[in-house]
């Protein structure tokens, strides 16, 4: 099974696992006024951080009875987190690794993948950066391999000014640091390591603001969310030079850093229904939530699969 293969599949599983307990639990929509109460606990990546706090945000608005905490260690320090059964769902910038579902079923963790919005993994400028307007994936490259030691942006490129480069990243724990890794140095992991590491991305915004040579990397909800303090680079990843944006994103056209966001539910949490009803709220109020958050939605194609999957699903259940 290919990942989205298994993405589609979860997506449905998640929803027809709420649906089904929604039925017996309620919402203040469907379930003629039944409390959703008690605790859902989420950690994980940073960069799914905010969409995740958005939806706890307008689910609790709905439920004020229910507590949902969203908390940041990474998307591996969330799933260390998640295998030891501490989280109900853990947010997540990149797929589950093969290490982590063996760490989960060494403890009994079954979980669910759901895919929650997409994402332009975007490399950033100060905003005084009048020069890289355009950067290749061999120029990043160049600057992050492992054994890099460019610290001037005229070692970049001949055209660019003799001014020092300051680089900021993600941490070794960040999902972001393991995608943009692969995408940019073709290994999964390898990176230059003297560089600002963190998997807090407001540390990463405040660096490369406070230095005019700062360069660095993370989800497009920070740029976003931070106009005047940094300046999104364009890409070349060998069509041309593409600037992240939500359609550039969802038609995959930004290349190499598109990307798809994540939550995992663990299937004993699904016996909770105020986690139940929480995945249900995250899909069925996809749109609100991302528009909320500044994310960039699911296109049509990835919310009409998992919704008719649901469907046809809930069919068979019922019958």
């Amino acid at each position: 099974m290919t990942i989205r293969q298994l993405n589609r599949a979860c997506a449905a599983v998640v929803a027809v696992a709420a649906g089904m307990a929604l039925a017996g639990c309620g919402s203040n929509d469907n379930t003629g006024g039944t409390t959703i109460s008690g605790p859902v606990v989420i950690d994980g990546s940073s960069t799914v951080e905010p969409l995740s706090s958005a939806a706890a945000e307008l689910f609790m608005g709905e439920h004020p009875d229910a507590n949902v905490t969203v908390s940041t260690s990474g998307t591996g320090g969330g799933f260390r987190k998640f295998c030891a059964a501490e989280t109900d769902i853990s947010d997540a910038s990149r797929p589950i690794e093969d290490d982590e579902i063996a760490a989960c079923e060494a403890k009994g963790i079954a979980f669910s993948q759901l895919v929650v919005a997409n994402d332009a993994l975007s490399v950033v400028v100060n905003p005084d950066n009048d020069w890289a307007d355009c950067l290749t994936v061999a120029q990043l490259n160049k600057i992050w391999a492992p054994d890099s030691t460019v610290n001037n942006w005229n070692q970049v490129d001949p055209s660019f000014p003799d001014e020092p480069l300051q680089p900021f990243g993600a941490g070794s724990d960040s999902g972001t640091f393991d995608y943009f890794t692969q995408a940019v140095n073709g290994t999964e992991g390898a990176s230059r390591t003297d560089y600002n590491a963190t998997e807090d991305d407001n540390i990463t915004v405040e660096g490369v603001s406070s230095d005019k040579g700062a360069l660095g990397y993370f989800g497009y909800s920070y740029v976003e969310a931070n106009p005047d303090k940094v300046k999104a680079v364009k890409i070349d990843g060998g069509g041309g030079c593409v600037a992240p944006s939500a359609e550039s994103a969802r038609d995959r056209s930004y290349t190499p850093l598109s990307r798809e966001l994540f939550i995992y539910v663990s299937d004993a949490a699904l016996q909770k229904p105020q986690v139940v009803a929480f995945a249900d709220f995250y899909l069925r109020s996809n749109q609100q939530i991302v528009d909320a958050a500044g994310f960039i939605p699911l296109t049509d194609e990835q919310l009409e699969v998992a919704l008719s999957e649901l469907d046809e699903l809930n069919t068979k259940v019922t019958n």
